[in-house]
């Protein structure tokens, strides 16, 4: 945890926001994966950790705006919990730590609530808080995404999207895991290993830095798929390998960072053009960062660069504006640049991407576009990642084609002779400065000669 202090002076700042009322939060329990003793890893809902900071299951927070009241709800553990657990702190020794005096069992809670009428909370994520709320508030779980408190989902984005020293200093504790974690599957990946086997490899990275994967690793061959967690193919000589892994640390900061390089010792020819291709998209994304820029601006931008390249290579053809708005570099391209990060890999997202990423501003519909989860300017303290692929994608290439889309824009003949490359793409995670950008952590190797140079270890 941080200092008391810090908690103390995150909730003054969101209480400032709201004149009268009861601010609810709902703290994660533990979940069986396949019965209730066998459990998942535990994690803390974000929002409960960035208020409160305590990673204990079974817990509620309430702010009382009218009589200023902070209270933690929660069971002490039993003997029966204690013999299995060992020796746990008090629900008041956990409040204490992040300034709060007052606490009271989980059986008060109700009670509590039901003398306000106006008790605000946010969407819930997870199946059993809309159980829990409809116990505690009487709000049907069909209805509870409408009943959420707009004002506070908005109130609660502002404040954790603009990053403190403190948080910055924990992303780049997990980001600086990250890169050791992608450098190390650089240098062990090999022809006739699994997907598996260096998925376990980077995994291994995170636990040891007592934390936790901050997702599902993505390590495969099938790079074309955009999130593919299947690690059952044997690698071979000559195809390219993608990974998208991050660590998170023991206070829940999340680092998340993409490479690719090929299953050999050298890029081949074919998979090196495409690279630099992106490679150029990658760079000129990251320079164009600043305060008052306008992401999806720097999204589209980094599609007219991935078309042109393109173009020079005969994938793609006529004017490269008119190809852009009319959607046909998603062929290539069809997810966003990236996304803002911190306590969440895609942070607050379970809030709403038009409040969090949007700034209210809709959405656009278009297939590529609609996938862009940040598309508002740019402020100091936003931690964002950059992180422009490359995918040939067979069912996408087949279904363009057969309905002829984007036709005036794309070479299929040309397309169709890749249909089988894959896809690649780099990742960083990125500090918006006063002035400018900061790219966190370790430098994470990402030009050619800079990974060709990693894939001679893993064949000395």
């Amino acid at each position: 945890m941080f200092t008391k202090e810090t908690y103390i002076n995150r909730r003054n700042l969101l209480k400032s926001k709201f004149k009268n009322g009861l601010i609810l939060f709902m703290g994660n329990d533990e979940c069986g994966m396949n019965y209730a003793d066998n459990t998942y890893h535990f994690r803390q809902d974000s929002t409960f950790l960035y208020y409160f900071g305590i990673n204990t299951p079974g817990l509620y927070a309430v702010l009382d705006l009218d009589t200023g009241n902070e209270i933690i709800f929660g069971n002490d553990h039993t003997i029966d919990d204690i013999v299995w657990m060992g020796d746990m702190p008090s629900v008041s020794s956990l409040a204490e730590k992040c300034g709060i005096s007052k606490t009271a069992t989980v059986d008060k809670l109700k009670p509590y609530l039901k003398k306000s009428n106006n008790v605000l909370f946010l969407p819930p994520y997870r199946p059993e808080h809309r159980i829990k709320l409809f116990e505690l508030l009487k709000i049907h779980p069909n209805e509870l995404d409408e009943k959420a408190n707009l004002n506070l989902i908005i109130e609660v984005a502002k404040q954790r999207n603009i990053k403190s020293e403190e948080d910055i200093i924990e992303i780049e504790k997990a980001v600086n895991t990250t890169v050791v974690m992608h450098r190390t599957a650089m240098q062990y990946a090999k022809p006739g290993m699994t997907e598996a086997q260096v998925s376990a490899k980077v995994t291994e990275i995170a636990l040891a830095e007592n934390g936790q994967l901050s997702f599902p690793v993505i390590a495969t061959i099938n790079g074309e798929t955009l999130h593919n967690h299947y690690h059952g193919n044997v690698i071979k000589e000559g195809q390219l390998f993608l990974l998208d892994a991050g660590a998170e640390t023991a206070l829940g900061y999340a680092g998340d960072m993409s490479s690719t390089f090929p299953v050999a010792k050298k890029f081949t020819p074919e998979q090196r053009d495409i690279y630099e291709v992106c490679f150029e998209a990658h760079n000129a994304a990251i320079e164009s960062l600043k305060p008052g820029v306008h992401f999806r601006d720097v999204h589209l931008n980094t599609a007219r660069i991935i078309f042109e390249g393109l173009k020079d290579l005969g994938f793609t053809k006529g004017n490269t504006n008119d190809a852009v708005a009319n959607g046909a570099h998603a062929m290539f391209f069809p997810c966003g640049l990236g996304h803002l990060m911190g306590l969440d890999v895609h942070d607050m997202e379970n809030l709403g991407e038009q409040w969090v990423g949007y700034n209210g501003m809709a959405k656009s519909k278009q297939f590529g576009l609609k996938s862009l989860r940040l598309g508002m300017e740019l402020e100091p303290g936003h931690v964002i990642t950059i992180e422009p692929g490359i995918y040939f994608i067979p069912q996408l290439i087949d279904l363009w084609q057969k309905q002829k889309i984007n036709t005036e824009y794309l070479n299929f003949d040309k397309i169709n002779q890749y249909r089988n490359f894959g896809g690649l793409r780099n990742e960083e995670d990125i500090l918006i400065t006063e002035n400018s950008y900061r790219i966190l952590g370790e430098k994470l190797p990402k030009t050619i000669d800079a990974v060709e140079a990693q894939r001679e270890i893993a064949f000395s």
